[in-house]
């Protein structure tokens, strides 16, 4: 029964987005066999084995990179894991960072695509030098390329080959791999471009781990881009020339998030004066006026 559900979710993605405007691109195919959930601000396809995400897919746009939330820091259980996702009690005292493959910073648009960032199914064991270092120079990028190509889709996950390390209570794979596949519209045609990463310190740059989105998919198994006409789906993902993409930063990203502070809420009270409360929510009125 569950596997037919299965089946018929991973049936009505597909159709969604066949008959959509297009924004359901970043969509890969997906496992019949393994669980699709579709939060907020991305989708995920859940690995139980690895107690993680395959990989994780959403649509950034220019206008979601200005953040509008603060960083939420609530890390908990994904409700919507039917075999339940991973737990603190996974990474506690492990050494490993909660690495995000759908970035907080990316999420910042909307209060609950910043909480559901951080449920434990977006998450990933990373060492600190590679979530604080190559990754997040990675996902910087990204949000760049949002900036100056208007929306770019976005394919984020991991590689666990065998033997691998576990970790926790539910036993926790450690990928060895992370990957970030990337499509964007440009003039009359598309782009594409991947990214894979070693699980470990670089200081290199990023064009260093630059292949073809037809190249990673052979590595990690993903077809990430079906819903590309089957005439061009070929072409573009066989593109791996960085010189076809804008690498100049033109964006201080770090001086938005601060930006981003609580605001007083604009609700009207009953005696006609503006309310005094505070509220990170996007409507910028507190809990009692929205």
């Amino acid at each position: 029964m569950i596997k037919l559900f299965r089946t018929f979710l991973s049936l009505l993605f597909s159709l969604s987005a066949l008959f959509s405007t297009g924004q359901e691109l970043f969509l890969p195919a997906i496992d019949s066999n393994k669980q699709c959930i579709e939060h907020y601000g991305f989708v995920i396809q859940y690995n139980e084995d690895y107690e993680q995400a395959d990989w994780v897919a959403y649509e950034l746009t220019a206008n979601e990179c200005i953040p509008i939330v603060k960083r939420s820091n609530y890390f908990r259980e994904d409700p919507k894991v039917e075999t339940g996702s991973a737990t603190d009690e996974d990474y506690q005292g492990s050494g490993y960072d909660r690495g995000h493959m759908a970035p907080a910073a990316d999420m910042a648009w909307s209060l609950r695509s910043m909480q559901e960032s951080f449920f434990y199914s977006n998450m990933s064991p990373q060492h600190p030098s590679f979530n604080r270092g190559i990754w997040k120079k990675l996902e910087a990028q990204v949000r760049h390329w949002a900036m100056e190509y208007k929306r770019i889709q976005v394919v984020s996950g991991s590689i666990v080959d065998s033997p691998h390390v576990q970790i926790g209570p539910n036993q926790m794979a450690i990928p060895q791999f992370y990957y970030k596949a990337l499509l964007i519209k440009k003039d009359s045609g598309y782009l594409s471009l991947a990214f894979l990463l070693p699980h470990q310190k670089s200081n290199a740059a990023l064009k260093t781990f630059i292949l073809s989105v037809n190249e990673l998919e052979l590595r990690s198994a993903v077809d990430f881009f079906p819903l590309l006409n089957d005439t061009i789906e070929n072409e573009v993902e066989s593109q791996s020339d960085p010189d076809l993409w804008d690498w100049e930063v033109r964006y201080d990203f770090e001086k938005e998030i601060e930006k981003s502070s609580v605001r007083r809420c604009v609700g009207i009270t009953k005696s006609g004066k503006q309310c005094k409360r505070t509220t990170t929510d996007q409507s910028q009125k507190c809990w009692q006026h929205q």
